[in-house]
């Protein structure tokens, strides 16, 4: 179930403000009644929606993976003018979200869509799907300080979850290492923090796997469409990685 105003806004008909002016004014059906009232909820793919007593045309689901480069903004706009993912979209007429975010310095997989379902059940805490970066660190962090990261580390939002850590490239002339990492929460910057925790602070970090997916043949900058059986295969791993969870509470008792 979806917000009228978003799925007005999606099928095309005008920008979010103004649908919501068209719905105020009157001008909205659903199901043959007349809405008035902001915030109702609707499911596009069963109610009949109108505007102006023309049926609006059902949007097409589609879901994107994205290797979005360094520098770049995960969002549809930026008010100080910076690159967003949606510039690296080209031919897409969908509007399309990006399922969680990296940030600003952060490069590797993204997830898309349209499909505000789709994007909740990835997202949802409960679900808890793997996420595996590439650390990139000067240094190399001895075995006993990684396993700070595999134990829970304490951050300042309170303890993480056991993270699956490994080195995945030293090398001992430059002084650097790459750690592999994955983590099942979605904390803001939290790899990052996890590693300042340890004080070996990030130079680079990279996306490189979400569930099963990963950014094979597709460039830094290039995107490609997940197709049906992947599409599936996510929601039923959303759902696996529930039932895990709820079966194996972490070590506070919650489940993750």
């Amino acid at each position: 179930m979806e917000r009228l105003q978003k799925v007005l806004a999606h099928a095309g008909v005008a920008s979010r403000r103004k649908c919501e002016e068209l719905i105020t004014a009157g001008k909205v059906e659903v199901n043959e009644e007349v809405v008035t009232e902001l915030g109702v909820k609707v499911d596009p793919d069963v109610d009949e929606i109108k505007v102006n007593g023309r049926p609006i045309r059902k949007e097409e689901k589609v879901y994107i993976l994205l290797n979005k480069p360094k520098a770049v903004i995960s969002s549809v706009t930026d008010p100080a003018g910076r690159q967003v993912v949606t510039d690296y979209l080209k031919g897409i007429k969908q509007r399309v979200y990006p399922v969680g975010r990296l940030d600003y310095d952060t490069e590797g997989l993204l997830l898309l869509t349209n499909d505000g379902e789709f994007a909740n059940m990835l997202l949802h805490p409960k679900h808890g799907i793997d996420k595996t970066y590439h650390a990139t660190v000067k240094g190399i962090p001895h075995g006993n300080v990684l396993d700070k990261l595999r134990k829970g580390i304490k951050l300042e939002d309170g303890m993480t979850a056991p993270a699956e850590v490994e080195y995945y490239d030293v090398n001992p002339e430059m002084n650097k290492s790459v750690i592999s990492v994955t983590i099942h929460e979605g904390r803001n910057r939290q790899v990052r923090r996890m590693f300042d925790a340890i004080h070996y602070p990030l130079s680079k970090l990279k996306r490189v796997k979400f569930g099963f997916l990963t950014l094979q043949g597709v460039r830094r900058g290039k995107f490609r469409y997940l197709t049906k059986s992947e599409v599936k295969e996510m929601k039923d791993l959303a759902l696996r990685s529930h039932n895990i969870q709820k079966e194996t509470p972490n070590e506070e008792g919650s489940s993750l």
